[in-house]
């Protein structure tokens, strides 16, 4: 079971960027396909973006054409690089390694003026 380590949350005004990264260890990492999914308050799980081992992606739809996921095997690390941020991004991020369904414990977005 890989563990999962979330970090670059934070406070950003409206309009800017962050970059998330998630490090994985205790599994081979290369083989894993990768999410990140939100908790907006009040509602469920929703999808924010996948990447497969061959590094085919897929976005959830409000997420489209502001956020972009990507990995870097050698460093058994996925990012979500996040930009055009509004205050509807604002709530925790958790990964996700989709073969092994396992979770990270989450990183606080905060999108605020």
């Amino acid at each position: 079971q890989p563990q999962l380590v979330e970090s670059g949350g934070g406070l950003v005004q409206p309009g800017g960027s962050l970059r998330l990264s998630c490090v994985s260890s205790g599994s081979i990492f290369e083989r894993s396909a990768m999410g990140w999914y939100r908790r907006p308050p009040g509602q469920g799980r929703e999808l924010v973006a996948t990447i497969t081992d061959g590094n085919r992606t897929l976005y959830g739809e409000s997420v489209k054409g502001r956020f972009t996921i990507s990995r870097d095997n050698a460093k058994s690390t996925s990012y979500l690089q996040m930009n055009d941020l509004n205050t509807e991004d604002t709530t925790i991020y958790y990964c996700h390694d989709m073969n092994w369904d396992a979770w990270g414990q989450g990183t606080q977005v905060t999108v605020s003026s």
